[in-house]
Order: C-alpha cells, then sequence, then structure tokens
C-alpha cells in the first residue's frame, strides 16, 4: 500500500504545484515540464505497482449488476475526454470536462471495486479531481464558454469513445479483469 500513497502523493502534488505555487512554476518556466511529467509518470507507476501488489481487504462486495453501471460511466467519462480535447457541445455546459471525466470514471470504479486499495486508488483520485475543481475555480472564477462547433465533432467524438471504450475494455480483459460482467 505503501508504493500505492506514494504514487498518488505525487500524482496530487505534481498537479497542484502550479495552482497552489504558482510563482514558483511560473519561475521554472518551460524547463519544468520535462521534470513534472517524469514525477506523473512516475506516480502512475507506483499507483499501478501499489495497486496491484495491494494485498486484498474487502470492505463491501458489490451487487453484480453494477458492473453494467460501471460501463455506462465509462463510456460517459471516455466521451468527456474527448469532448474536451475537440471542444464539442457538452464543453459549453461543463466547465471542466477531464476533470469530470476523472470524476466519472473513479466513481464507475468505486461502483465495482469493494477493497481498500480501490478505495485508496479511485477514491483518491475522485477527491484529487474534486479539489482540482475547487482551486481552479477559485484561481479563474470567470468561465468563457466555447464557441459552438459543428456536428461532425459530436459523431465524431461519439465514434471515438466507442473505440476507446472497446480498446480499453479489451485491455481489461487481457489484463485479467473481465470488464462485462
Amino acid at each position: 500500500m505503501t508504493l500505492l500513497i506514494l504514487g498518488m502523493a505525487l500524482w496530487w502534488a505534481a498537479h497542484l504545484f502550479k495552482r497552489l505555487a504558482p510563482a514558483r512554476r511560473a519561475a521554472l518556466g518551460d524547463k519544468a515540464k520535462g521534470p513534472v511529467a517524469l514525477v506523473l509518470l512516475g506516480s502512475v507507476v507506483l499507483m499501478v505497482l501499489g495497486y496491484r501488489s495491494a494485498p486484498q481487504i474487502d470492505l463491501w462486495y458489490p451487487p453484480g449488476f453494477l458492473v453494467h453501471v460501471n460501463n455506462l460511466l465509462m463510456v460517459f467519462a471516455f466521451y468527456l475526454y474527448a469532448a474536451s480535447g475537440m471542444k464539442t457541445a457538452i464543453t459549453r455546459v461543463i466547465r471542466h470536462p477531464q476533470l469530470t471525466a476523472i470524476k466519472t470514471w473513479a466513481v464507475a470504479h468505486l461502483l465495482v471495486n469493494g477493497d481498500l486499495a480501490a478505495v485508496i486508488l479511485f477514491g483518491g483520485l475522485l477527491a484529487w479531481a474534486v479539489v482540482a475543481v475547487i482551486v481552479i475555480n477559485r484561481a479563474e472564477p470567470v468561465w468563457v464558454r466555447n464557441a459552438p462547433v459543428p456536428a461532425r465533432k459530436e459523431v465524431m467524438a461519439a465514434v471515438g469513445t466507442l473505440i476507446v471504450v472497446g480498446v480499453v475494455m479489451a485491455v481489461h480483459n487481457w489484463l485479467g479483469v473481465q470488464p462485462w460482467g
């Protein structure tokens, strides 16, 4: 669990550094992008290794039907992430679509994983995304909504979402996690 918690702490620190110490981050300039990216990569590696090596300590036993709820939430999460990059219509309604995608992803995974390591990983990332939204909204209280985009971008985001969801489910299956219930 130590690796998992350390990875989570590095993730939080690397992401919030810019917002909590803006002058120090600005003083580092572009040369800090590489080290920050390395810290983030390291945090992901630590989280994966920590999660995979954590002892199975069950806190609850999720019912099987939640797998289907998880899958629907995952489609929505991937769509939000795609929509963010393509600036689709939903980005005119949701201010932080990528962070909302992370929150949706985390909640979906908490629904189907009742062990302590999952609570630390997915709960920790959910808490980080909530804090990140609060910190960003305080630093930048005015939100300028995106301009409308052509309908083809909506279709592209939807098709891309379904392809990525299929690939991610196949990878989960390959790793031994049955995503279809």
